[in-house]
């Protein structure tokens, strides 16, 4: 692996978690829409990442310690956006404009103090691939100013 690689596995790092952080930002926005039957609630949802291995990036360089079939990391791709299938949250508010026939409303099944705490993780993750392309810069410049002296 050399330097240069480190800049896509950290930017597809950043990529990655700024979705993460887009999702649940919709997640806690969306955490108390009321509505009358549970196709129109809204559901929460995640994203689902899976690892990209080097060898599907650049097939020509197999990874000789590991064989073939695996080999060092080169990232991360999202493999998609899932709606939670938690039950929804049914409350009894016959007042309520979005009431149902019965008196009830339905709620997201979005836990907020759950969400927070995926934000901080993907806040503090996007935080570390940045302080890892610094560092990576960093590297780089040193190098070059290796034969100056």
């Amino acid at each position: 692996m050399s330097l240069g690689n480190i800049f896509d596995i950290a930017g597809s790092g950043m990529t990655a978690q700024s979705l993460r952080l887009n999702t649940t930002a919709s997640n806690i926005a969306n955490a108390e829409t009321a509505s009358s039957s549970t196709d129109q609630t809204y559901r929460a949802r995640k994203p689902v990442f899976a690892a990209i291995q080097q060898s599907m990036l650049n097939p020509s360089q197999q990874s000789l310690a590991f064989g073939s079939d695996t080999g060092p990391g080169a990232g991360v791709r999202v493999e998609g956006i899932v709606e939670s299938d938690a039950e929804l949250q049914m409350r009894y508010e016959p007042d309520h404009p979005a009431a149902n026939e019965d008196g009830y409303v339905f709620y997201p099944n979005v836990n907020v103090v759950e969400e927070m705490a995926d934000m901080m993780s993907s806040s503090r993750s996007f935080q570390m691939n940045v302080d890892i392309m610094n560092s990576a810069k960093s590297m780089m410049q040193r190098i070059l100013t290796l034969g100056q002296q």
